[in-house]
């Protein structure tokens, strides 16, 4: 690696050519101490001098012709790698040293794909959970077509979640968050999206849905947790409390902020309940 460094300044943007030049210098060694010994001798003949020349200009042909020939196949493999037209090259027809070094470069990109591909699952999805975290929600949402930004947006707390934890343990409570987003992933259409807010808050996006749509569906919900409680805190079946609003090409935090006033006095009026944003007190919970 020096060395390949020590001479970049021989063609830089060749190899060919670098490795030529170092050929060419090499083999012409002889000529130039012959030349030398005869210009300090005197005795330089002629013919033995055209000897010299042609063997050494052959030499040089050669060498160019053996750097070509062994520069073909990485310069094959290098077209291969950058072909645009298929995902997966195909690896030219060259010898085992070529191969082995196609399938370490291969290894290395495949296992830096990989992790860029974890990072980013990592980045966007709850480690508790499963389902997206925040800033996975948050994504979806931004990657969605400008016609598909549109419908109502959920914030859902966990009603007494921090007795839960204080009485029955952080084991107990991570399996009811876990729990609860199977719950809600289960009980939405494909085209929603559910995360974990953060905590024991969650949030739902209900695609091309008015904001009485997405409290029947909540609605729905919560008669199922009633039904089929996901557990017990003090006697009651664990329930919760969400605020809806309608969202419809106006700046997503907005919306959200007005479905968080809304789950704000959904617990305010006693919990276990839905209500919407932006309505009268007396039509604020929805049916």
């Amino acid at each position: 690696m020096r060395f390949y460094l020590a001479t970049s300044f021989l063609f830089p943007r060749s190899l060919r050519m670098r490795l030529f030049a170092l050929c060419f210098v090499a083999t012409h060694l002889p000529l130039l101490g012959y030349i030398g010994w005869g210009a300090a001798t005197g005795r330089i003949a002629l013919a033995e001098l055209a000897l010299l020349v042609a063997a050494t200009v052959a030499g040089t042909a050669l060498a160019l012709i053996g750097i070509g020939a062994l520069l073909d196949p990485i310069h094959r493999l290098a077209d291969a790698l950058n072909s645009k037209d298929a995902e997966t090259p195909v690896l030219p027809e060259v010898g085992d040293v070529i191969r082995t070094l196609y399938a370490g470069v291969q290894r290395t990109a495949d296992a830096t794909r990989e992790r860029i591909e974890n990072l980013q699952t990592a980045a966007h999805e709850d480690s508790l959970t499963g389902i997206a975290n925040r800033r996975g929600f948050l994504a979806q949402l931004e990657a969605l077509p400008a016609d598909g930004r549109k419908g109502s947006v959920a914030i859902i707390d966990i009603d007494y979640f921090k007795q839960v934890n204080d009485q029955l343990g952080h084991d107990e409570g991570d399996r009811l968050l876990r729990a609860f987003a199977g719950r809600l992933a289960s009980q939405v259409r494909r085209a929603d999206i559910v995360a974990r807010w953060g905590g024991e808050e969650f949030a739902l996006f209900f695609q091309d849905c008015m904001e009485d749509e997405a409290c029947w569906s909540l609605a729905r919900i919560a008669e199922r947790m009633r039904i089929d409680p996901l557990g017990e805190v003090n006697g009651r079946a664990i329930s919760f409390s969400a605020g809806v609003a309608r969202w419809a090409f106006d700046p997503l935090e907005r919306a959200l902020e007005r479905a968080d006033d809304a789950l704000y006095e959904a617990k305010q009026a006693g919990r276990d309940q839905v209500r919407r944003a932006g309505r009268a007190l007396l039509e604020e919970r929805c049916p």
